[in-house]
């Protein structure tokens, strides 16, 4: 089922401040903030609460309600796995049968395998909506919110993070940028390969120092990246206090990078992103690869964490493997 974004929530490494959800109004205004978008026609599905995995989940509405089972399990598989055992559930669109169907399924199929459903919201036109009973007649009329105003959206431009309008509009952060692409393609014509331990080592000091590939670096990283031994160098060795970094490092690299030579880049971002707890533009990563190369060995690996929503704090028991055995998606 296509998109989906699936994906645990960041530590409070990523999120220095804990936000504390009181009412409806706060979950409408903090789940684009753990998105890193504002959904659309969107199931969203947050854990809250200190027991169990933390995690939040997104999947597109179907047209027809038919399918309204297929969105949740996907959203219940990963909320098991991670032991979930408290969610709140927000359903963006107007009020269709499909979401009344999807609130409602996604709410029976949780509550009958274990999991507490805290609340169900419906979000529309700058508007929430309640849907379980005991709620105030004019919360089902629907409540206006000004998301920008409030107080969560104030500390998160504090803090630096960036919520985009859409999923769209996240995704055109790793889209080619055509001038970016036309200066990079001369130095890609005749690049050659970085020689072994080379490409740890270069990007290893751009992610440390902050700073970007120069366009001859840069057609040598696509050189290396394009075999899964050298690659591997690109990414196996990062930490998460590496992976922000790293996501600002490979993000301007695949804008820079035509789709002949963009597939490996893109992984290695993918993974970065997911290593980071941002599992939406991990996804549109993974995207970027496939449509270069729709069987790419880590982007394989990549969706295969996602759609399980396995949290990037495994990676420091999944490091060691990974260093004695090379690329497990190979």
């Amino acid at each position: 089922m296509e998109p989906h974004d699936l994906a645990p929530v960041p530590p409070s490494a990523s999120r220095p401040t804990t936000l504390r959800v009181r009412t409806p109004g706060d979950i409408a205004a903090f789940v684009p903030l753990a998105m890193g978008f504002v959904p659309q026609r969107s199931v969203v599905v947050v854990s809250v609460g200190a027991s169990g995995g933390g995690m939040h989940a997104r999947v597109d509405l179907p047209h027809d309600p038919d399918d309204v089972d297929d969105v949740v399990e996907a959203l219940l598989r990963p909320a098991r796995r991670n032991g979930v055992r408290d969610v709140v559930v927000v359903v963006y669109d107007d009020e269709t049968t499909v979401a009344d169907e999807a609130a409602w399924s996604v709410h029976e199929e949780f509550t009958a395998a274990g999991i507490g459903v805290r609340e169900v919201l419906r979000v529309h036109d700058d508007h929430w909506y309640a849907v379980l009973p005991g709620a105030p007649l004019a919360a089902y009329r629907g409540v206006p919110f000004t998301r920008a105003e409030h107080p969560f959206t104030a500390q998160a431009v504090f803090e630096g993070r960036v919520t985009h309008a859409s999923r769209d509009a996240l995704r055109e952060t790793v889209a080619p940028d055509a001038g970016a692409v036309a200066r990079s393609l001369p130095h890609l014509v005749d690049a050659t390969p970085l020689p072994p331990g080379g490409l740890t080592a270069l990007v290893r000091r751009h992610v440390r120092a902050g700073t970007t590939f120069s366009a001859s670096e840069l057609a040598s990283v696509a050189a290396s990246a394009s075999t899964g031994e050298q690659r591997d160098e690109a990414w196996a060795w990062l930490a998460r206090a590496d992976a922000r970094q790293a996501v600002e490092v490979w993000s301007d690299a695949v804008r820079r990078l035509p789709a002949t030579h963009v597939a490996g880049p893109a992984a290695v971002l993918a993974f970065a992103a997911w290593l980071a707890g941002d599992g939406a533009l991990s996804w549109c990563a993974v995207d970027r690869c496939r449509e270069s190369d729709p069987t790419h060995s880590l982007a394989r690996l990549v969706a295969q964490l996602l759609e399980s929503a396995t949290p990037p704090d495994t990676w420091a028991m999944l490091q060691p493997e990974v260093g004695a055995s090379g690329d497990p998606a190979a």
